[in-house]
């Protein structure tokens, strides 16, 4: 290299210890400098391990990175390590990580070092280099250079014009289910000409495979692509032009790669063809941190990287720097019981710390109060709210934590998603509850006129809105007049008048049936819980279930409208939020995020591990969930907080809960167990040392009748229940009846007050 600069070569290409004082290391490739040289800085206050992969070079790495091991730091180090010795010009090197936000923070520590030069490297995500690479070689698959890359609302609406040339019902099969298929195989390499037998050609009547080559056509004819092609179209280029992949093969000396373990498989190919003749491939990854399964990624990907690539390198990052000993601990115990793993034992210098909190409580509410009265008192001892999180299993639980932050003012954002109130499907129930409750509410109806879709199209919509204008009445009112004319054309006049009808009955419901229950058919009879139901893409499930959460909530208030003020309320009071929040995500929301102290809510079976991860990939996706649980505990620096309730309404129905098995595989030694005394009855502790056997607590706080770990709807057989009657309510405990009427009591309970409760929901004490 031209301007080779001696001074700054001997001063890297040493053997030396860390710095002035500490202990000698050699690192690998090293060994024939000078004993006394120091390192240069950029080297200076790695662990052995740590400097071993960054100056390691030559070869394929595996780099076996823990939680909270310092993995960017290493990466960082090694771009730097391979410019500053001259190994590699700025453009020879390619770093691949799976966000542009981890690609900035890259490009700008680098460049800390290295200066300017950075910005001749290859550097970004998977999609934003792939669609490089394409830019430049279009023409190889039927494009131009300036093709556009089409977001999903454009993919959909393509793949809509195509279920309609083909004559395919999209009621029965979706356009988004259509989608999701194609997404997968894409992610798995397979061009449509490869697909071949497998199971999910049999969607959209048998035609998916079809649809996907037509898709790909249209795609072409338009000059454009979606993300999935961006690698589908580099893999065939590399396949079938071996001159294109000379020229990256000599360009690409050295090729890194971040959260290796979160690859699928079209993106493992694209990094395996890229670097079969330099073979100086480095994959940075934890497989104990592999959580994102239903959504392509393959783990085997991580797992298998030595039989791949023969004579690789394995350097396993242990030292722990984020956690205290008791959390890292009971984390490490955790895990172990994966057999499905490459293996590694996270440890930390630091002293033990404070030990893991195991919290039983009676319910989801208790729950919410128990967390939430922790976290005022850790703001009482100096904590920031910043640095508090709340980790959940499944979405529809934060809005128990959400409700009961607002009612204590205390601040909180959602991360990965909106708040409860704020989601699609929530705003668009409550929208159906605002007509029904107030027929005048134009807003609310032109949301849900058409969604689901009814055949209302704009046109018609336009068409009410004329009529609603020109006479001065609301948008309902403007529809039953409209149904009795010829305005509309005879579907959408069949379609609309389907929706007053609808919202006549509901209505004609608002004062007979329990409110709850008439959300619940609202929902059902509106269509809107099926279209949820055939949607097929990863959203969907979690939106169902956030809406058997809203429908439950419903039961916490007296009628519909007090339910819909209160919303107001909230929506209101979420707007003046100040700067320093606590933060509520799911568990997958978390990864990469690390707080001072983590509550981990919701650990119980039915709920944790998630029994739609068990019902589709059996022992498999148990492995997933239990590391879902280890990223959980390991975002906690110092404090640590499981939860588990005895009861919880999910789906709308109370169910009896026991602990999630993975309380019974924490360390009894990392646990600091909490348990009010006479909460569970006679009093029976809490007791982490069976995986195989029911806590002992579990056993007296059992009331409900457990079908296949379902519980069944209490006092369906409970008719007939008159004032004075002892009666049992799994959430609100023991009462007596004041009044009852068609279906609804008035109970006078013992710890909890008056209470309007429905009759199906309670027992004869």
């Amino acid at each position: 290299m031209a301007g080779r600069d001696t001074s700054i070569v001997h001063i890297v290409h040493v053997r030396s210890g860390f710095a002035k004082g500490r202990a000698c290391y050699t690192a690998p490739g090293m060994s024939d400098l000078p004993e006394s040289a120091a390192l240069p800085a950029y080297l200076r206050n790695l662990n052995p391990p740590q400097l071993d992969a960054a100056t390691s070079t030559e070869g394929p790495l595996l780099v076996l990175a823990g939680a909270g091991t310092g993995k960017t730091r290493v990466l960082i180090t090694r771009v730097c390590h391979l410019m500053v010795t001259r190994k590699a010009f700025a453009n020879q090197i390619l770093a691949v990580t799976f966000t542009n936000k981890a690609a900035a923070e890259m490009r700008h520590r680098i460049a800390a070092v290295v200066g300017d030069t950075v910005e001749a490297m290859w550097l970004g995500t998977f999609h934003a280099l792939a669609a490089r690479i394409l830019r430049r070689h279009a023409e190889h698959v039927g494009l131009k250079p300036n093709f556009t890359i089409l977001d999903q609302d454009d993919q959909i609406r393509l793949i809509k014009q195509l279920l309609q040339a083909e004559n395919i019902d999209d009621k029965k099969w979706p356009a988004r289910v259509v989608h999701g298929v194609i997404e997968r195989w894409k992610d798995r390499g397979l061009t449509p000409e490869r697909v071949g037998a497998d199971p999910a050609a049999e969607v959209a009547g048998g035609k998916a495979a079809r649809l996907y080559a037509m898709y790909q056509e249209r795609l072409k004819t338009l000059n454009a692509c979606d993300f999935g092609d961006l690698l589908m179209h580099n893999l065939t280029i590399f396949q079938t032009r071996p001159d294109v992949l000379a020229e990256y093969h000599k360009r690409f000396r050295y090729i890194l790669v971040d959260e290796y373990q979160d690859t699928n498989v079209a993106q493992y190919m694209w990094l395996r063809i890229l670097a079969q003749q330099s073979r100086n491939l480095c994959c940075v990854g934890d497989d104990d941190q592999s959580i994102y399964g239903w959504r392509g990624a393959e783990v085997g990907n991580i797992l298998r990287f030595e039989k791949d690539f023969p004579g690789a390198k394995v350097v396993r990052l242990e030292q722990n720097y984020r956690s205290s000993g008791h959390i890292l601990a009971a984390a490490s115990g955790l895990i172990a019981h994966n057999r499905t793993r490459l293996g590694k034992t996270l440890w930390t210098a630091a002293n033990g710390g404070e030990k893991v909190v195991v919290r039983p409580v009676w319910d989801g509410e208790q729950e919410a109060v128990y967390v939430a009265d922790e976290i005022e008192a850790l703001q009482r001892s100096g904590s920031r709210l910043g640095d508090i999180a709340i980790l959940v299993r499944a979405g529809f639980q934060t809005r128990e934590f959400e409700e009961r932050f607002i009612a204590l003012g205390i601040p909180y954002r959602v991360i990965g998603g909106p708040r409860f109130y704020e989601r699609e499907e929530i705003r668009d129930a409550i929208a159906y509850f605002r007509v029904i409750v107030q027929p005048d509410d134009d807003l609310a109806l032109e949301r849900i006129i058409n969604k689901p879709r009814r055949g209302i199209g704009e046109a018609s919509v336009q068409t009410l809105q004329r009529l609603a204008r020109a006479k001065g009445i609301p948008l309902l009112a403007s529809a039953e007049t409209i149904v009795t004319s010829d305005e509309l054309k005879t579907a959408a006049r069949n379609a609309v008048r389907r929706v007053v009808d609808d919202f006549a009955r509901w209505r004609a419901q608002l004062d007979r049936a329990h409110h709850a229950e008439l959300a619940a058919t609202v929902l059902d009879e509106s269509g809107y819980t099926r279209m949820w139901q055939e949607d097929k893409s990863p959203e969907a499930p979690g939106k169902l279930e956030n809406l058997k959460e809203l429908v439950a909530a419903l039961e916490e208030y007296d009628d519909l409208p007090a339910f819909l003020e209160h919303v107001s309320l909230v929506m209101e009071n979420a707007e003046a939020a100040p700067g320093d929040m606590a933060s509520l995500m799911t568990l997958h929301a978390a990864k990469g995020l690390e707080f001072d102290a983590v509550f981990l809510p919701g650990w119980e079976e039915g709920l944790f591990p998630h029994p739609r991860a068990l019902d589709e990939k059996g022992e498999e996706g148990l492995e997933e969930e239990r590391r879902l649980a280890h990223v959980g505990l390991t975002r906690a620096r110092t404090r640590a907080y499981v939860s588990f309730a005895a009861n919880r309404r999910i789906h709308g129905m109370w169910q009896s809960s026991v602990p999630s098995r993975f309380v019974a595989e924490l360390p009894p030694d990392t646990l600091d167990v909490k348990s009010e005394p006479g909460l569970w009855g006679d009093g029976p502790q809490f007791s982490a040392s069976a995986p195989s056997a029911e806590p002992s607590f579990a056993r007296g706080m059992r009331r409900a009748p457990v079908i296949e770990g379902r519980a069944t709807e209490l006092g369906r057989d409970g008719s007939g229940l008159t004032p004075g009657m002892r009666v049992f309510h799994q959430k609100f405990g023991y009462g007596r009846v004041v009044a009852a009427e068609g279906g609804k009591l008035e109970v006078e309970f013992e710890h909890s007050g008056l209470k309007h409760v429905m009759e199906s929901f309670v027992e004869k004490a």
